[in-house]
């Protein structure tokens, strides 16, 4: 049976943020909340977890995973970028944005798109996330929590409880967070792509 943090959405508790970065160092599946929507995430490269992601979310080995990272020098680290790509970067994080790009030798390989080699990679705006990350010293790998059939991702926190209670090990709650996926950019081409719209504005990407 999952558990259960309630954290302030802008000055989360420092204990219950240790707890929950000691949750997912134990290889914990964690539902937390985001500067979009829900999100599902967990520690880089353990197999089980991916499949356990890709079982509740309902999708194949082709799904880009999502590194969530604390800032821009942490997704250099992990993924490939010139100069023009970490200049769009830096013009739109932190924020709802992901960003497909190349993947490093730093990422397992499993996390990767089997035949690209890509992922998305993102530094998102929340306190919590933030802390988190902070908490953690890495990145955390994370898909949107949008169920199979559902067209939206979910985001009232007594659902997420009821439905996942038996299949994610933490759920977070610390205030509202609204249904709106990221934006997702392709940028691999060298000219940026529109994948997904969602909560990130397109003006700054220059779509």
């Amino acid at each position: 049976m999952a558990q259960f943090f309630s954290l302030h959405p802008e000055q989360p508790q420092p204990r219950l943020i240790r707890q929950a970065a000691d949750i997912i160092r134990a290889g914990g599946l964690v539902a937390l909340p985001t500067d979009s929507a829900y999100a599902l995430a967990c520690h880089v490269g353990d197999a089980a977890l991916l499949e356990r992601i890709r079982r509740i979310r309902g999708v194949d080995e082709r799904h880009h995973f999502t590194l969530v990272c604390r800032d821009l020098s942490e997704i250099g680290t992990y993924a490939r970028v010139d100069n023009s790509q970490y200049r769009l970067l830096k013009a739109v994080t932190p924020g709802p944005y992901t960003f497909i790009l190349e993947g490093t030798k730093e990422l397992p390989r499993r996390v990767l798109h089997p035949k690209r080699k890509t992922i998305g990679l993102r530094v998102p705006d929340h306190p919590v996330v933030s802390a988190l990350l902070a908490e953690l010293g890495e990145p955390l790998l994370s898909s949107t929590l949008l169920l199979p059939g559902e067209e939206l991702p979910l985001t009232d926190v007594d659902e997420i409880r009821d439905r996942l209670a038996k299949q994610v090990d933490l759920v977070i709650e610390a205030g509202y967070c609204g249904p709106e996926a990221t934006t997702v950019v392709d940028l691999t081409s060298g000219v940026p792509e529109l994948v997904r719209e969602g909560r990130g504005p397109l003006g700054p990407l220059g779509l």
